[in-house]
């Protein structure tokens, strides 16, 4: 398990991090979220031991991970900037690799490069930035390490490559082990494999959540009401998040079970209504919302 208590990052007059407090459990899919200069990267670097923080700390299965080795060959950061030795080839960046992941699997890596099509004695600076990203996954994927660090992973992956990337960390989970812990601004990208997730803005953690638990206890009710005082009725019963008329069309977000929600409305008997699901950016909209951010500006 990772956890990171209570740390402090800064950078100069910058805070980039403030009072940061999360656990990762190992096994899980965890979707860190957050725009462009939200921390995302910052937080990472500090898991990685790259970073010392100022305050606080950040636990890898007990052990701190700054200036510690064997913490540290846990732990493999997939960079948005990835580095590659100038006029080197992924060999080159194997050999390097394997200095600090003894375990490293150079025959697995071998035969994820052939079914990618990327030549594994090609000079790396020659490669696109979406060649240079498979290329940053396999080197972490072959690495033997129990934690995956991905920072912006997904971006400037064609469709069939980024869902090919997530079958391989699911199937990783299942035969090594492997804990992905995902960094994205887009959070369409992480619906369909995070199971925790948090939220990240402006250097602090809004919330830390199961996203099964989220998605079952907030709805969206779509409804045509006979009586206007109806609304009053569900509004005692259930907190609302969102309230929206288009016509005599409501549409509510609001928290309850879906037990509840169905019971209540009908014994409204309204002449519609509808119980939705909401998607993972819309479950975020409505919890910052009532945090008083002003969602608009956090998501791009």
């Amino acid at each position: 398990m990772i956890e990171i208590q209570n740390i402090t990052k800064r950078f100069d007059t910058i805070t980039a991090l403030d009072s940061v407090s999360a656990k990762m459990e190992e096994g899980h899919v965890f979707g860190l979220i957050g725009t462009n200069g939200a921390g995302k990267s910052t937080l990472l670097r500090t898991i990685s031991g790259i970073y010392s923080p100022e305050q606080g700390q950040v636990l890898i299965d007990g052990e701190p991970v700054y200036e510690n080795p064997e913490a540290k060959s846990k732990v493999f950061l997939i960079s948005d900037d990835q580095y590659f030795f100038p006029n080197g080839t992924p060999l080159d960046m194997v050999r390097c690799y394997q200095t600090f992941y003894p375990q490293f699997d150079t025959q697995r890596f071998e035969k994820l490069m052939q079914a990618l099509r990327l030549d594994i004695r090609r000079k790396a600076n020659t490669f696109s930035k979406g060649m240079k990203k498979q290329l940053s996954v396999m080197l972490g994927v072959c690495s033997g390490v129990k934690y995956l660090l991905c920072d912006e992973t997904f971006d400037g992956l064609d469709p069939v490559i980024r869902q090919a990337i997530k079958r391989l960390f699911i199937q990783e989970m299942e035969e090594n082990r492997l804990t992905p812990i995902i960094a994205s601004h887009n959070l369409r990208e992480l619906e369909d494999i995070c199971e925790h997730v948090g939220l990240l803005h402006k250097g602090g953690i809004l919330f830390s959540r199961d996203l099964d638990e989220m998605k079952l206890g907030i709805f969206k009710l779509q409804c045509v009401l006979r009586d206007s005082l109806d609304l009053a009725d569900i509004e005692k019963q259930f907190p609302i998040l969102r309230n929206e008329h288009r016509g005599s069309l409501l549409t509510l977000t609001l928290r309850g079970s879906k037990q509840e929600i169905s019971s209540v409305m009908e014994g409204l008997q309204p002449v519609f209504w509808e119980l939705l699901p909401l998607t993972l950016e819309e479950i975020f909209i409505s919890e910052t919302e009532v945090l008083g951010y002003d969602f608009e500006n956090l998501y791009a």
